[in-house]
């Protein structure tokens, strides 16, 4: 049995939680009204069950809560130096973790990993080339390439069964379009699960160094691997890997200290580098805040126990959530899930869009889940994505609300 309790039913609501806190765009007719009424300190939704954003609804471990709160005892929280401890655990964890030599001079650190995104496709793209991701992927990276100028190319990964592979005919045919520079790589895959293998990430990095693409790999949920699968980093596969790739990540999702604020771009080639910390300065995110080192480095050096103990219960959340859609939800088919904490759902067999069930979620039972055009308006559609990162009793809760609808002969439209 774990020491760490992951039941713990944590009240974030009123602490100014976006995962908590944040009004429904569904729910949002009186929102102005309903904000202007709530007594401070009271949350306006308090009766909804959020599984939408990746935010986990656990306590840090221990060692970070108590890292921050030394660091919070001194009373001063000036501008931070990041020091050679910083560096030591990031280059400690993912040796001993993952096989993977980094060398300090390559990591360049920052706010976090979507800052870090569009700080990467700045530095390695000029405006009005594109950018190829695998569709349906995380929401920002559609926003992170726009906002820089640049086009987003889509290669719509291919169902098999309950999971999915990478189309590489069509891969290849985007990667020799001449616009083509870089292709931004989820790995693991948000939303759909994947944990890409070292032969499939070897076979990306193939096509896209025959026709001069750069890769930009987001491994902001490395960690979070379920039982039989292994997370590869993708600059350790091979040296042609490393030379051509830029990581992006950081412990934030892995720990649950989003709001600490601390990424890390690692990168072999100095020139890219150079443009790298170039385009952090520019785009200002070159500063961290005196909780986020402290924090990373707890992580690192004495949070890996917590780790593990975390990754076995959200397994168990998988399993909770799969046994009780066999008996219960006969119209969801749950894809296959490798890494992450967010589950890939197909709904097709409700008749209703994506959009249209999560809104019929929301008001019907209180629960928020998120609607796969997020993730692709044509790729995600009868797709939602869930997230199962909370105490179990909630997550059963949450079913049992979707349950209802479920059993409804006409759920509203």
């Amino acid at each position: 049995m774990s020491r760490y309790d992951f039941d713990e039913l944590v009240d974030r609501r009123g602490t100014g939680c976006v995962k908590w806190d944040e009004r429904p765009q569904v729910l949002a007719e009186a929102s102005e009204q309903v904000r202007a009424d709530a007594p401070a300190g009271i949350s306006i939704n308090p009766d909804i069950i959020p599984l939408w954003v990746a935010d986990m609804d656990f306590k840090a471990a221990p060692a970070i809560q108590e890292a921050v709160r030394k660091r919070a005892e001194h009373g001063v929280f000036g501008y931070t130096v990041v020091g050679d401890d910083y560096y030591e655990a990031v280059i400690s964890w993912f040796q001993r973790r993952h096989e993977w030599t980094i060398h300090r001079e390559e990591i360049l650190y920052t706010t976090g990993v979507v800052p870090a995104m569009s700080v990467a496709i700045k530095a390695l793209t000029m405006p009005g080339e594109k950018v190829l991701i695998l569709s349906p992927d995380y929401n920002c990276f559609f926003s992170s390439v726009r906002n820089n100028g640049c086009e987003v190319l889509e290669t719509v990964l291919c169902r098999k069964g309950n999971t999915f592979e990478v189309d590489f005919e069509d891969f290849e045919a985007k990667c020799a379009d001449e616009k083509t520079t870089v292709f931004l790589l989820c790995n693991p895959h948000n939303p759909c699960g994947r944990v890409w293998t070292k032969a499939e990430l070897e076979r990306m990095n193939d096509i896209c160094m025959k026709y001069g693409v750069k890769v930009v790999s987001d491994e902001i949920h490395c960690e979070l691997v379920m039982p039989g699968y292994q997370f590869q980093p993708f600059a350790a596969v091979n040296e042609a890997c490393r030379q051509n790739s830029v990581i992006l990540n950081s412990p934030s999702k892995s720990f649950n200290i989003a709001g600490l604020q601390a990424a890390n771009i690692i990168c072999a080639q100095p020139e890219w580098r150079r443009r790298l910390d170039r385009a952090i300065n520019i785009n200002e995110v070159c500063d961290l805040n005196p909780f986020g080192p402290v924090a990373l480095i707890a992580a690192y050096n004495e949070s890996e126990d917590w780790l593990d103990a975390l990754n076995e219960y959200l397994w168990g959340n998988y399993q909770t959530l799969c046994a009780f859609a066999t008996e219960h939800l006969p119209k969801w088919k749950i894809c296959h899930l490798e890494g992450t904490y967010l589950p890939w759902v197909d709904i097709t067999a409700t008749e209703m869009t994506s959009q249209a069930y999560c809104d019929c979620l929301l008001r019907e039972v209180k629960v928020w889940v998120n609607p796969g055009t997020m993730y692709g308006p044509v790729s995600g559609e009868g797709y939602i994505r869930l997230n199962i990162a909370c105490p179990r009793s909630r997550l059963l809760e949450a079913l049992e609300r979707i349950a209802k609808v479920e059993s409804s002969s006409n759920p509203p439209a």
